[in-house]
């Protein structure tokens, strides 16, 4: 089992076998949090230079909460709706592999360079996205990458239904209310 710096590094390199590491040491699972909590605190960043500090907490607890939730999703969607013939994993793999596959999100700090800084945050989350896949193919045992790209989109679309009819029923419970939403 390689050391967390060791992982880090692999699974920014996209390192299939460094997902794996992670995916099958149960002890992992904290380091996973911590590289997301890195990767949402680098990224919020910029929330500090816009003058939205006030967020910066909450976009790091929101980010927390998401990883959870989607890998919870992911799991579902990847060994209910849409299992491979090898498909064996629990919760606790999609969150360890999922964890890490923010690992570039750290370099997101970058993102606060003049100019260049949307051009940076734009690379730093589609690499995410590419890890995001090769951590869900690994962690469910698929054959193909393609049975990995379309579990992370049909978790996507559900997790964005759930937000609309969450964000629907929120402005509806302000009107109700009387509150301006």
């Amino acid at each position: 089992m390689a050391g967390f710096g060791t992982r880090l590094v692999g699974a920014m390199r996209l390192d299939a076998a460094t997902f794996e590491d992670v995916e099958h040491d149960v002890k992992a699972t904290g380091q996973a949090a911590l590289v997301v909590l890195c990767s949402q605190a680098a990224q919020a960043l910029g929330l500090l230079r816009d003058g939205f500090g006030g967020l910066f907490a909450i976009t790091v607890v929101f980010g927390l909460l998401g990883w959870i939730i989607g890998a919870a999703v992911l799991f579902v969607v990847g060994t209910k709706l849409l299992p491979d013939k090898g498909t064996e994993a629990d919760l606790g793999q999609l969150l360890r592999t999922v964890g890490f596959a923010e690992a570039a999100g750290v370099l997101g700090v970058a993102s606060l360079a003049p100019v260049v800084g949307s051009v940076i945050f734009l690379i730093v989350n589609v690499w995410i996205l590419i890890a995001m896949v090769i951590a869900v193919r690994q962690a469910l045992d698929y054959q193909t990458t393609t049975r990995a790209i379309v579990v992370c989109i049909v978790a996507w679309i559900l997790m964005l239904a759930v937000q609309l009819v969450a964000g629907f029923f929120g402005v509806g419970a302000a009107v109700v209310a009387g509150q301006p939403s």
